[in-house]
Formats: structure tokens, C-alpha cells, sequence
């Protein structure tokens, strides 16, 4: 509840502000709720699930996001439709303050799971020994230190790919495909369906194949489809609407699995820390990407730069080889 209200209200504020500085605030502000948000709800779902269901159960979760996305696509499609470029990113930002009705539901329905219910009372009661070091020193040192810096360059090579092309896609499709407001929510109308597929899909696949299989073989395929996307000529638009689909497809399926493998990676002690985390640690440093193809693209052209997103999934590909398999891991209150 705490997450979903600061995500909800410094979006809100954010189209408030008067200056860039301001801005950057409650853009700060803004990112803590949204990180925090993934982390304890992808915990929660996955704590709930069995394990043979865990990855089903988390894609289908994750495949929200596309019905999300679609949402701000209408919603950016409407208001720059009615509005100026000035006043149109304000009006998108006011509306972020609608999630905060969440908050009402999740009061009213929503406890904790069963497994860290035990463990808190199992420590209350003196049946468990109570680990006086912080949850973040835990996943630092020990035994734990490996898994959190392989999978942190695993959250970073997923997501630093995804963002690399999903970020300059609408200024790509706009500037040197010259199609309109209209034009560029069509072609990115496909992408997204082809992301709430691939969500859905790679939570199946995690629970038949096993966690490291389905993500190298979801990365491998969104590195492949990101590259043949920035490939085709100009003039062919036509194509290009149909790559969108394996784009949006496998890149957004590799997200499925986060859910369920950081929480299998980490004990009860240190599950949403580690969770966390790792994949916000992936989000900072992913964000860098897209920053790094605005430098590129002023040599080599937006399209060629976009292509440095391949680099991520590269990485994490190398990742996993340094990561165990825990597909079937049972989530038990003492670890």
C-alpha cells in the first residue's frame, strides 16, 4: 500500500512541476514506489503459488503490464490528440494518481502470505533464531553474495535490452519513419499485443523448461528480433509492423520469469530484499541504455545505436551459466 502511494502520488505531482530540477524530485520519488511496488508484489504472488504453478502464476501477473502500456498508449494517443505537446505530458502524469484506488482493495483483501507468517511467528515464539543482520547485509556476503551480483547482471542485461529499444521506439518510428501521433500508437499497438502474448507465454514455458533455459532461449530470440527490427529498410513499414510482433513477444517474455526466480533464489529471511534488489539494481543500471544510444545514434544513426541493446541480453545470457536452476523450489518459513 505504502509503494503503490508514493508511485501514485509523485506521478501526480510530477505533472505539477515548474521547473526541470522539481521535476527530477518527483521523478526520484516517483521511481522508489514503482521499484518497490514490483518487488513486493512479485514476492507476495510468488509466495502464494505452489511451485509446479509459480511461473504461470507470475507471467500471468507480469502480463499486466502489457494491458498497462496499451492503456497509456490510449491515453497518449487521446490527450496529444486534444492538447499541446506542453500541456499533454502534464494531463498523462495527473492521471497517474488513479492506481492510488488500489490501496482501498488491497487494504480490505489482500494478506500476507502463509510463509512469512510462519516465520515472523516462529521467531515471536522463540522456535526460530532471529537473524539480528539486516536483510541487505545478508544478501552481500556469505553465501548469498554470488547470487546477488550474477543476478543483478542477469536484471540488468534484460531489462538495459528492453529498455534500449522500447524507449527510442515512438522517437524512431516518428522521426525517421515519419509516421504520425495516429501512425506510431498503431505500430506500437502491435508491439504491445505481441508483449501480453509473450508474457503469458514465458510463464508457461518457465514451468516446462525450467527458469536459465526459458530465459536464455527468450533473450537469445528478443536480441534477434530487436536486430532485425532496426534492419528493415526504409519504405518498408509493412514489415516492419509484423517484426513488432516477435519484438514485443519475446523481449517483454523475459520479464515473466523474475518473479518466480528471485524469490526461488532467496531464503525467507532475505526474500524481498534480495528480490528487490536485484532487479532494481538491473532497472538503474538499465536506464543507462537508452542514455547511451542518444550518444551513439548522433554517429551512427538511432536505428544502428538501438542496436547496442543486443549487448544486454548478451550479458545476460553469461549471467545465468553463473546462477543455480530452482524451477519446482518449495518456499518454506525456515530456510
Amino acid at each position: 500500500m505504502i509503494t503503490v502511494g508514493v508511485y501514485s502520488v509523485f506521478t501526480f505531482l510530477s505533472g505539477l512541476a515548474s521547473s526541470y530540477d522539481m521535476l527530477l524530485v518527483f521523478r526520484v520519488f516517483q521511481g522508489i514506489g514503482f521499484g518497490g511496488e514490483w518487488a513486493v508484489g512479485a514476492i507476495l504472488v510468488a509466495e502464494l503459488v505452489r511451485p509446479e504453478a509459480r511461473g504461470k502464476a507470475l507471467g500471468v501477473i507480469q502480463s499486466a503490464w502489457a494491458i498497462g502500456w496499451a492503456i497509456a498508449v490510449i491515453a497518449y494517443t487521446i490527450v496529444f490528440s486534444l492538447t499541446s505537446d506542453t500541456q499533454g505530458w502534464r494531463v498523462l502524469m495527473w492521471l497517474g494518481i488513479l492506481p492510488a484506488l488500489l490501496i482501498l482493495y488491497v487494504r480490505r483483501n489482500v494478506d500476507d502470505p502463509e510463509v512469512f507468517s510462519e516465520t515472523k511467528a516462529k521467531e515471536e515464539r522463540g522456535e526460530r533464531e532471529v537473524v539480528q543482520e539486516s536483510p541487505l547485509k545478508q544478501i552481500l556476503r556469505g553465501d548469498l553474495v554470488r547470487t546477488t551480483i550474477f543476478a543483478s547482471i542477469l536484471a540488468t542485461g534484460i531489462q538495459g535490452g528492453y529498455y534500449a529499444m522500447f524507449t527510442w521506439i515512438p522517437t524512431y518510428l516518428k522521426e525517421e519513419r515519419s509516421l504520425s501521433v495516429v501512425g506510431t500508437s498503431g505500430y506500437l499497438a502491435v508491439v504491445i499485443v505481441g508483449a501480453f502474448l509473450g508474457y503469458l507465454s514465458a510463464g508457461v514455458v518457465h514451468d516446462r523448461l525450467g527458469r536459465k533455459k526459458t530465459f536464455t532461449l527468450y533473450a537469445a530470440l528478443a536480441g534477434a528480433a530487436l536486430v532485425a527490427y532496426f534492419l528493415v529498410p526504409t519504405g518498408s513499414n509493412t514489415t516492419l509492423l509484423i517484426i513488432g510482433f516477435p519484438l514485443g513477444f519475446f523481449a517483454s517474455g523475459c520479464f515473466s520469469g523474475f518473479g518466480s526466480y528471485l524469490a526461488e533464489l532467496y531464503p525467507t529471511r532475505a526474500r524481498g530484499t534480495g528480490a528487490g534488489f536485484c532487479y532494481n539494481v538491473g532497472r538503474a543500471l538499465g536506464a543507462l541504455f537508452p542514455g547511451i544510444i542518444g550518444f551513439l545514434a548522433a554517429a551512427v544513426g538511432l536505428g544502428g545505436a538501438v542496436a547496442f541493446g543486443v549487448f544486454g541480453y548478451v550479458l545476460a545470457i553469461v549471467a545465468l551459466r553463473f546462477l543455480p536452476e530452482t524451477h519446482g523450489k518449495e518456499l518454506v518459513p525456515v530456510e
